[in-house]
């Protein structure tokens, strides 16, 4: 197996950090990796494979000789310098939203779509994490019994939003425990004891962007442009871990039974699901496991065609990490 030169965009960020360590934990083949982040980063050592490995700043100049670049520095850095790194000869596995929706850039979940990786021009978009774990979950159901429409709410942790707004939490929770006033800053309302509908801006719709991401990714990804989907998403006081109840309407009817034995063979999904024993899954349960995990299957009360299913995952690794790494594992040259 050919080893592989790698740099990693936003190494320092939450995300950055995750894909340190499951390229670590997953071996992957690296002959070398690069660090690389914004200028106030510069400098820095981070440990990978017990060596200190100094984190540079994003240039130009840093995908010299690179085969990988995996990319979380938000959209904005994405669009400046994704382009440069597939020029320069890497595949960039960018996990921003700067390119998702481009007709030409593959949407990748491995699970679902891995044979839209062929068709990538040097770029490869790794889907929100919201849609990545629903997804996982409801495609072998797809492919079994077609599915037409999906409603979904999401329970989505603060470290979706970084590593400033999990301190905001903690920060918070302490202050309201011992009565104390406290001033949000990075979510616009008090998020510790408290939930906010409101991820990312909101549009002439009425959707947020993060909602809308769901629409659009969901049918992108599941080659399904006629699937009705609506999404609202919450932000709740969980560290990490998003949590999603999800209503889907099959094209004829499925059982609990057949959906279960469908998913607990499904790749990359954990079934967990007996409420009489109070087995299903949650966000402190799910944090730093590689599968999404389903349980509360059952029938949909309002229609005859209809499963509901509470969907977990870690954000972080499959929502974002993982994935992303899955997706460079598959663009490994054979020997």
């Amino acid at each position: 197996m050919k080893k592989l030169r790698v740099a990693i965009v936003g190494a320092t960020g939450l995300v950055g950090q995750e894909f340190i360590r499951v390229l670590e934990r997953r071996r992957f083949p690296m002959t070398s990796i690069q660090l690389c982040a914004s200028d106030r980063s510069h400098g820095k050592k981070m440990r990978v494979r017990n060596e200190e490995i100094e984190v540079k700043e994003t240039t130009a100049d840093s995908f010299a000789g690179i085969d990988i670049a995996l990319f979380s520095a938000g959209a904005d850095i994405s669009h400046q310098f994704s382009p440069i790194a597939a020029r320069s000869g890497a595949v960039v596995v960018d996990n921003s939203a700067a390119f998702r929706m481009e007709p030409d850039v593959p949407l990748v979940v491995p699970e679902v779509n891995p044979e839209d990786i062929e068709k990538h021009r040097g770029i490869i978009a790794n889907p929100n994490c919201s849609t990545i774990q629903m997804v996982v979950v409801l495609y072998p159901l797809h492919k079994v019994n077609p599915i037409k429409r999906i409603t979904v709410a999401t329970y989505q942790s603060v470290s979706g939003t970084g590593s400033a707004a999990i301190e905001e939490l903690t920060t918070q929770s302490r202050l309201v425990l011992e009565e104390q006033e406290t001033k949000p800053q990075v979510y616009p309302y008090q998020i510790a004891f408290n939930v906010l509908p409101e991820i990312d801006a909101f549009l002439e719709n009425g959707y947020t962007k993060e909602e809308w991401k769901m629409v659009e990714e969901t049918r992108k990804i599941m080659h399904a442009p006629d699937i009705a989907v609506s999404a609202t998403c919450v932000r709740v006081p969980v560290v990490v871990g998003h949590s999603e109840a999800v209503q889907v309407e099959f094209t004829r009817p499925m059982s609990p039974e057949e959906a279960r034995h469908i998913l607990s063979e499904a790749p990359g999904v954990r079934l967990m699901d007996n409420p009489t024993g109070r087995l299903y899954p949650y966000p402190f349960m799910v944090a730093g496991q590689d599968d999404v995990y389903v349980g509360r299957i059952r029938k949909d009360a309002s229609h005859p065609n209809g499963l509901v299913f509470w969907i977990v995952g870690d954000n972080l690794r499959k929502g974002a990490a993982l994935n992303a790494v899955q997706i460079a594992e598959m663009l490994i040259p054979g020997d």
